[in-house]
């Protein structure tokens, strides 16, 4: 069999090309061989590994100008030309390095490549395959990092994957990701670890009192930690000392935080060293505090020298290397404290840190050796080849691509599953998993573990749920508990801390066999992670645990886990009888004067026990109303659009121009989502008002508490400014709207709540509106009949603002959420009484109007008093534009912004009906939980 590993390039040092390498050596014995470089940036390459295996080059950067390295009539001034221009084949945002001179040596070979088996290494390389790649070769993508976590640049594992043969993670929890975000559409998806290289490997004999570190300086690497950590542990241990290898652009940074802590005699820089294998032998403890890891090489070289490991258990990686409590230490991410506690541990036990060591060297052979892991590479390159010319083979390859397309993908666009943080269950918990799952078929597997499947749980249900669950043990167990009240939107309950045994037995015994787990908080003796709730018996000392269900979506695209659990803490007992928490802040504080009941507080009808001083009306609550204005129209009523024609007509404007079809006015059912993204994420919303030219659509349910139509005629105080067609105008009244509260936050449709969010994201106590800048300034001229509507109104802002305050505002305000106060707005318009009825009374946006709601109120509202800037986290995605397709994707994976706002440009890319499909499927699969506005 021919095998052909496809590298960017080949002769740099990193993971990436060691793992290639050694898999190459591996199989090079029984098979025929070889790696294609795209790029040759070395005369000889950084690995030795490399010199084993058969190279070949395509492009050659070793000399002044990049050039082909086959024999070619090109001239240095047509190769400069060429590798200036961008690819036409891999997106400079998946890798900057490609040109134009690449793409025509990648056409060149990969279409003709006489191989069998074509395995790539990077996202941006298995695009290319994909694309140029002939038929008969079997495509496999060698997946090296946490695809989950990559960000834009691997935005081609979603777009492309369909179109392969199999996609390789290094590990199950990424391997789970790829399953649920492609679903049907996912090639063969496969998990093969990565094997420890080849060569001769020195032992240590773990007696040096010296701890090793290697890794780029980089924030993700997080070295940082680990000198702080050192920095708490080094008094105890005065005669050990933390040697830092590698290099990058944190090394200045690094250098001062050692002067700073006064380790500069304890802690040593080694710069880069190709003899690795050497240094890890003269250590007696290696750290790994990376927060960004996919499978790292390092730890099997270390494991290789028989040293033991501390590190952070984070997405992928250590957990799947580490063998907790056997040959290293798990601790929770970004837990320095842990951190420091677990190297103390092993530095202060000399028996321990030899059984870990003598562990870790013999079973990083057994379970990583080349023969192991290129057995698995075999199997799967021989099954995959023997049925390369089978007519299934490029069928279902066919079908995968097209059902992407059918879900709503485009070239940028796939839909992607949430990212999980917590590790998959280990072995004997997963042989329990299968036991409960076969007693309970509606069950599935999801991120990992066990999960309810549903399309009818909110956020705050979900929280809920899980603070029931908890407290319906304790009551049962007779555990003495008390609520704590949090910002958070999931609940905390504390328990004494001697009550810890039996709270845990509880949780254990009346949840044996249901599909709850627990994830332990800040463990002293289980590994980092969640654990079936009947197992919590078993976990020894811990800060806490959080109880949740996992619930997951049909579409697999939204997942309840930990995040809304409850949290449950165990708190100790001080010298002066006062009850402390071990982790986390309540809004009184960490530390309570008892923990004994003294009230009940009322949570979704139901009454817990909890301290009076949390019933009390706190400094900081927020107990006033806040309704929520949105402005909508239908633009596809041929009513409405005779009355805007006809409007138009009278003020001699065309009818069939692009302006008259006004993107702004386009309606694709976002107003279904955007209230969807109300209840889910901000149930305390009291009211919903839907401004409307006496419109509504066909699906809401208008007979639901909480949600009111409210007419044009209704707000405005002239019935001949009617019909308006103009935001501003309609803008210029929502203040009239009877019954709305003095607090609102003005939506439009096209704007959504992205996560749980509480008031005080949008007011303060006092009642204070917040305001959020963006950093779009207003360009610093006067009004012009060429300015877009937004900036002219802006521009009429600033002028009124100057004159009245004499301040001159320079900023918009972001696509989010507007806090509003009602008082406010009157005020505005019985200061400014001409101004505002100008802009009331255009029927169409005009470069006289004034911005009231959007820009106005905020600068108005802060000058008075009455609003206060602050921040949230918010993203604009435009529809229109291919390039922000693919920010979809990764507000999918993350869910990472408080706010977003998916608009369209006027001189859109991308046509409509494909903007449709793309924004369907992305709101679909945010927000698949049906409201109550919603008709059957």
């Amino acid at each position: 069999m021919k095998i052909t590993f496809l590298l960017t390039w080949g002769d740099e040092m990193g993971g990436t090309e060691m793992a290639a390498y050694t898999q190459a050596i591996h199989l090079a014995p029984r098979h025929e061989v070889e790696v294609l470089s795209v790029f040759k940036t070395r005369d000889e390459p950084f690995f030795g590994a490399a010199k084993k295996v058969k190279r070949r080059y395509l492009i050659d950067r070793t000399g002044s100008v990049e050039r082909p390295v086959r024999a070619s009539a090109l001239d240095a001034a047509a190769c400069r030309t060429l590798a200036s221009l961008p690819s036409e084949i891999i997106k400079p945002s998946w890798e900057s390095t490609f040109d134009r001179l690449s793409d025509i040596e990648m056409t060149r070979e990969l279409g003709s490549l006489d191989t069998d088996v074509l395995v790539t290494t990077t996202p941006a390389l298995m695009a290319a395959a994909a694309e140029l790649a002939p038929s008969r070769v079997i495509t496999v993508h060698q997946e090296h990092r946490a695809s989950q976590l990559r960000g834009v640049s691997g935005e081609p594992l979603l777009v492309h994957g369909p179109e392969i043969d199999a996609l390789v993670s290094l590990t199950e929890r990424t391997n789970d990701w790829f399953a649920d975000s492609l679903g049907a559409a996912a090639p063969e998806l496969v998990a093969i670890p990565n094997a420890v290289p080849d060569g001769y490997r020195p032992r240590a004999d773990l007696e040096s009192k010296t701890i090793v570190l290697a890794a780029r300086m980089t924030p993700e690497k997080q070295l940082d930690h680990a000198i702080h950590a050192f920095h708490r542990v080094s008094e105890e241990f005065p005669d050990w000392t933390l040697r830092i290898f590698g290099d990058g652009p944190q090394q200045v940074r690094l250098r001062h935080l050692v002067e700073g802590l006064g380790l500069h005699a304890r802690v040593e820089f080694m710069g880069r060293t190709d003899q690795m294998e050497t240094e890890w032998a003269k250590a007696a403890l290696a750290l790994l505090p990376s927060r960004n890891e996919a499978f790292p090489l390092v730890l099997l070289e270390v494991f290789a020298a028989g040293v033991p490991v501390v590190a952070y258990d984070i997405v992928t990686g250590p957990a799947e290397i580490i063998r907790h409590d056997v040959d290293g230490l798990l601790v929770p991410s970004k837990d320095i404290d842990s951190l420091a506690e677990a190297m103390s541990r092993l530095m202060g036990d000399d028996d321990t840190r030899l059984a870990f060591g003598q562990a870790a060297r013999s079973g990083v052979y057994e379970r990583f050796s080349g023969e192991t892991i290129t057995a698995q590479w075999e199997e799967l390159f021989e099954r995959l080849v023997a049925r390369r010319d089978s007519p299934e083979r490029l069928a279902s390859r066919a079908d995968r691509s097209a059902l992407r397309l059918a879900q709503g993908g485009t070239k940028n666009f796939s839909v992607a599953a949430p990212v999980t943080l917590l590790p998959n269950s280990a072995d004997e918990q997963k042989a329990r998993e299968v036991l409960i799952q076969a007693q309970n078929r509606s069950l599935i597997r999801s991120a990992g573990r066990l999960s309810q499947v549903s399309d009818e749980i909110d956020a705050s249900t979900m929280a809920r749920t899980n603070l029931e669950v908890a407290a319906k043990v304790f009551e049962t167990a007779g555990i003495p508990y008390a609520y704590l009240r949090t910002d958070s939107v999931a609940h905390s309950l504390a328990v004494p801390v001697e009550e810890r045994e039996r709270a845990l037995g509880a949780l254990a015994a009346e949840l044996h066999g249901q599909p709850v787990y627990g994830e332990l908080i800040t463990p002293r003796g289980a590994a980092p992670g969640a654990v079936l709730a009947e197992r919590l018996d078993t976990v020894g000392e811990v800060a806490g645990v959080k109880i949740f269900t996992p619930v997951t979506s049909e579409s697999r695209t939204l997942r309840y886990g930990p995040a809304y659990g409850c949290t449950i803490e165990f708190w100790d007992e001080d010298e002066d009888g006062w009850r402390n928490s071990p982790r986390s802040t309540t809004l009184l504080g960490r530390r309570l004067p008892s923990l004994e009941p003294t009230a009940k507080l009322e949570v979704a009808g139901r009454d817990y026990p909890t301290l009076s001083q949390f019933t009390k009306n706190l400094m900081w609550d927020i107990d006033f109303p806040i309704d929520v204005v949105y402005t909508w129209v239908d633009d596809t009523d041929p009513a409405w659009r005779e009355r805007r024609d006809a409007v138009r007509r009278r003020m001699d404007m065309p009818v069939d121009d692009a302006d008259s079809g006004d993107v702004r006015f386009r309606n694709r059912d976002e107003l279904r989502y955007s209230l969807r993204s109300l209840e889910m994420f901000a149930p305390w919303v009291r009211n919903i008002y839907l401004v409307t030219d006496d419109q509504a659509p066909e699906w809401l349910d208008t007979d639901q508490p909480g949600i009111q139509v409210v007419s044009h005629k209704d707000i405005f105080p002239d019935p001949s400014w009617l019909p308006t067609f103009n935001s501003h105008a309609i803008e210029s009244q929502l203040h009239r709207i009877e019954g709305l509260s003095e607090h609102f936050l003005y939506f439009n449709d096209d704007v959504f709540v992205g996560r749980p969010l509480q008031p005080g994201s949008f007011f303060l106590s006092n009642g204070v509106a917040k305001m959020f800048r963006s950093p779009t300034t207003v360009p610093p001229s006067d009004p012009s009949p060429d300015d877009e509507g937004y900036f002219a109104a802006a521009k009429n802002n600033r002028a009124l603002l100057e004159g009245a305050f004499g301040r001159v505002a320079t900023h918009s305000f972001l696509h989010a959420p507007h806090p509003l106060r009602r008082s406010v707005l009157q005020e505005i318009t019985d200061r400014f009484p001409e101004e505002i009825a100008t802009t009331a009374r255009n029927p169409f946006r005009a470069n006289t109007d004034l911005s009231i709601t959007s820009s106005l109120h905020h600068h108005y509202g802060y000058l008075t008093g009455n609003s206060v800037p602050s921040a949230i986290s918010c993203s604009y995605v435009n529809v229109g534009n291919y390039a922000h397709h693919s920010v979809l994707s990764r507000l999918l994976a993350s869910r990472s912004h408080d706010v977003f706002c998916i608009g369209e440009s006027a001189d859109a890319e991308v046509p409509v009906d494909e903007q449709d499909r793309v924004l369907s499927a992305f709101l679909q699969a945010y927000f698949p939980v049906r409201s109550r506005f919603e008709r059957d």
